[in-house]
């Protein structure tokens, strides 16, 4: 039986910004070492479908593109196929020739047939040469005239290690549209539901789903398939658990496939992590990439990984990420040609077979923050690693414009974070993720960020009351977090038009202006500044000048923690650019915080021990069906 691994798929939207990712254009040059798009021979007008693309006489198209390029080293490395066969249908006179690249992105060209008339041209190719990392693609060449792609499939004789379905979990809170748009794109790929056993919308909102404008015809679409699940809002970690609770209920799926509300779906996407969690050797988590929803070709998560010492996320090549695939696809950048192990994939979308869960029990009542990581590491250390799989990905509204380090979101970051590191940290006392939570309290301290370090003071007591808290406040802490902000004027956000706030010295723009000599200090200019604004800030009166008004203004990106403390005052722009924050510096609120964070930090290193054997201990209950069960028939 002959199983398809990955179809050659076009846009879903008329979108030009989107072509890069499906088309590489044939013409490109280098300057000052980057490579440069010289001219396109793909536009939109070449989109004839979902499958089919026109080449232009006398053109050649390569298909070396993020969704349309096959992962080979990630088929190699963690499935038994060894085999795979190409299957390219065209209309016209027409060249295909097949590459392949190495872990180290040097590129070989493995066959080349000539096409005439209707016709499918087959390659059959080993997948034992990619350990390292490395691609698959082909191009197509157009003769005297135009020629047509008809369709074109990765596919094997092999059959799957497993043949169940998944079921689709999605968490959503009041992003109702967001969520009929992804049930549209569904209904509108019959070869994606074909894997497809539930789809579980978890809503947490005000705003229903099921009252959306297009609700009731994309229901009537997929029928039975859909299911709509409402509970109180109990954050990312407690929808997600009510849908992998409800997919256990299911004898038919072998998975659970998690989606984030807010964001646009590539279908193909979804069949492919499902295919590819059916044919590995092993029960593995699948998770796929996150580009951005308001930048189209911008690619943000490739594979992350937590860093022991400070028990902390990143990208496993942070420096290079995100990346824009308009500057340089894949043929472009040999980073890309590597495969990269992941140690987590945030759930924007993953899949996890049931098996996984039904042994490690489902998310962690963490409302919202580590969630997704917390249970990679548990599964990870049981035997399931996370894939972070090329080609399968999604359009997900990103962090820009966004600072949740300083809203009500930075008590779940502290609190998860330290929890996390409880559970699953190897080193004594979490490394040094202690100093590093400290010196983000002395960061947002000197920065005259007051409400953040109440949060982050309030997430250390909680670690501190033992892990019973987790289930106590799952569906409280965060109206408790938010209702704390009214206390700290500088969470205000001044968008009055009529009323336009200055500063008495100005903006300070450093963005161009490299003229601070406390510019990002690093090495003893750090420690001497550190030291020196802490003992200014402890001893130092502000100016009530500058508490009356300002004392100078900075643009977000400008506004680091070691350009604001220097200033009795700042008026600084919101990260989404609606308005301005005015921080300024309360000496009596500095001391007592400041104190209350050492003394935090420091009973927190002293207790880690205790601590760590306590959350350990109590985690097989806190993250049980049964656990889940009561939350949700108590919230209900």
């Amino acid at each position: 039986m002959t199983h398809v691994l990955q179809s050659v798929v076009f846009p879903l939207d008329r979108d030009p910004d989107l072509l890069p990712l499906y088309i590489d254009p044939e013409v490109w040059s280098t300057i000052d070492e980057e490579p440069v798009r010289v001219s396109d021979v793909a536009h939109l007008s070449d989109i004839l479908g979902r499958t089919r693309a026109r080449i232009p006489a006398g053109t050649r198209v390569s298909f070396a593109t993020y969704f349309n390029a096959f992962p080979a080293s990630y088929w190699q490395h963690w499935t038994s196929v060894r085999s795979v066969r190409l299957a390219v249908r065209t209309e016209g006179t027409a060249t295909v020739l097949v590459y392949r690249s190495t872990g180290d992105a040097a590129q070989q060209r493995i066959d080349t047939k000539d096409a005439f008339g209707d016709a499918e041209t087959v390659f059959d190719i080993p997948l034992t040469q990619f350990s390292d990392g490395g691609w698959l693609w082909f191009d197509v060449v157009a003769g005297a005239e135009d020629v047509v792609l008809a369709g074109g499939e990765w596919t094997t004789e092999q059959e799957p290690a497993r043949t169940g379905k998944a079921s689709l979990g999605i968490t959503t809170y009041n992003k109702p549209d967001y969520c009929v748009a992804t049930l549209g794109a569904l209904a509108d790929a019959p070869e994606a539901l074909e894997l497809v056993d539930r789809i579980f919308i978890v809503d947490q909102g005000t705003q229903k789903v099921a009252a959306q404008d297009g609700y009731d015809e994309v229901a009537a679409r997929l029928g039975d398939q859909l299911q709509v699940v409402e509970q109180p809002n109990l954050g990312g970690s407690g929808g997600f658990a009510r849908a992998m609770h409800e997919t256990l209920q299911r004898p038919e799926s072998d998975f659970i496939q998690l989606l984030d509300d807010d964001v646009r779906i590539e279908p193909e996407s979804i069949r492919r992590s499902i295919t590819f969690g059916r044919f590995a050797t092993q029960p593995v988590l699948v998770g796929a990439h996150m580009f951005d929803l308001l930048n189209r070709p911008r690619l943000h998560a490739w594979a992350e990984v937590v860093d022991e010492q400070p028990f902390m996320w990143r990208n496993l090549y942070q420096e290079r990420m995100p990346h824009d695939f308009r500057r340089a696809n894949i043929r472009q950048t040999p980073l890309l040609h590597m495969r990269m192990d992941a140690d987590y994939n945030g759930w924007w979308m993953c899949l996890i077979p049931t098996q996984v869960i039904r042994e490690v029990g489902l998310a962690l009542p963490a409302f919202i923050k580590w969630d997704d990581a917390e249970f990679c590491l548990r599964a990870r250390e049981t035997g399931y690693p996370t894939v972070s799989l090329p080609g399968a990905a999604l359009w997900h509204v990103s962090w820009i414009g966004k600072d949740d380090s300083i809203d009500w979101q930075a008590y779940f970051h502290a609190r998860n974070r330290i929890v996390a590191g409880l559970l699953h940290s190897n080193a004594p006392r979490g490394g040094t993720l202690i100093r590093h939570s400290r010196r983000v309290d002395l960061k947002h301290l000197m920065m005259m960020q007051y409400y953040p370090v109440a949060l982050r003071n309030r997430a250390l007591r909680d670690v501190l009351r033992g892990p019973a808290h987790l289930r106590e406040n799952l569906a409280t802490a965060m109206p408790e977090a938010r209702s704390l902000a009214a206390r700290f004027p500088e969470t205000v956000v001044h968008r009055d038009p009529e009323v336009v706030i200055r500063s008495r010295r100005g903006r300070q723009v450093f963005q161009r202006l490299k003229q601070h000599v406390f510019d990002s200090p690093t090495g003893w200019r750090l420690r001497l500044f550190t030291a020196q604004t802490l003992v200014s800030h402890w001893l130092r009166e502000p100016d009530p000048a500058n508490v009356e008004r300002p004392e100078v203004e900075f643009g977000k990106s400008d506004a680091h923690w070691w350009r604001v403390p220097l200033y009795d005052s700042a008026l600084v722009s919101a990260a989404d650019g609606s308005g301005k924050n005015i921080y300024t510096r309360d000496r009596l609120l500095y001391r007592r915080m400041l104190l209350d964070s050492i003394r935090l930090h420091a009973r927190l290193r002293r207790e880690w021990p205790r601590l760590q054997r306590e959350y350990r201990e109590a985690l097989p209950d806190l993250v049980s069906e049964g656990a889940w069960r009561e939350i949700f028939e108590r919230q209900s």
